[in-house]
């Protein structure tokens, strides 16, 4: 018996692969800082693999998972006046409403679940007075944060962008009825 017909439709992830490499990095990074903090005294190694794993993590779910899983981009460019300027990107209304609930909601647990998991650390940090461990903590959750907040900026943007279009078609609508109306009397 197949296991995949035993599941309704719609239960299953629609990117199984984006999905494991969005939680296989945060994963990662977790690991081997715990791991590594308990059982190696070489802070170097634990800062050099834990940063890198972090970076990685944060330019995959940035630049790869945020587009596939959620339908959305950020970035941030400086303007030739040398203003910071955000930019949100996100997909049109209909394939905003086919993107996979299972791969959303990963998508958004684990990116809020890491950060609060690099939190946890970092009071664990300050509780031992180990201000050079808390610092890869620091990096880490600096850029776990900057997601967070992209992505989340990028989200309103987006249901703005829905609010808008949901808006310019009911006036259209209405429009077109009243004046429908008109021309029949």
């Amino acid at each position: 018996m197949d296991f995949n017909q035993l599941q309704p439709v719609g239960e299953n992830y629609a990117n199984p692969k984006t999905c494991f490499f969005h939680v296989l990095f945060k994963a990662a990074a977790l690991a081997f800082y715990i791991l590594f903090a308990l059982f190696i005294d070489n802070f170097v190694i634990i800062f050099v693999v834990t940063v890198l794993l972090a970076a990685l993590d944060f330019w995959v779910v940035k630049n790869v998972s945020g587009r596939i899983l959620v339908g959305l981009r950020w970035w941030n460019e400086i303007n030739d006046d040398g203003e910071s300027v955000w930019k949100f990107e996100s997909l049109d209304q209909e394939s905003l409403a086919r993107i996979n609930k299972k791969d959303s909601w990963l998508f958004w647990w684990t990116l809020y679940l890491s950060a609060i998991a690099w939190i946890i650390l970092a009071i664990f940090s300050l509780i031992r007075l180990q201000a050079d461990y808390l610092l890869v903590v620091g990096v880490c959750l600096t850029l776990s944060i900057a997601n967070i907040v992209g992505f989340t900026r990028c989200q309103k943007d987006a249901k703005k962008q829905i609010q808008q279009y949901a808006s310019q078609t009911i006036a259209s609508r209405f429009s077109s009825t009243l004046q429908s109306a008109f021309s029949v009397v």
